[in-house]
């Protein structure tokens, strides 16, 4: 039967952040972040 795929909020834990350039407004972090290409992107500090 089908139905609807995705639209789940996913919590990845444990990533690096690589580096940040604020001169790109850019966030580059070591590791598999779940989405497609150009969706939004939460991150959090815990």
């Amino acid at each position: 039967m089908a139905g609807q795929l995705g639209n789940e909020r996913v919590t990845v834990q444990s990533l690096d952040v690589v580096r940040v350039d604020a001169e790109r407004n850019l966030l580059l972090v070591k590791g598999a972040v779940p989405g497609a290409t150009g969706s939004d992107l939460i991150v959090k500090q815990l």
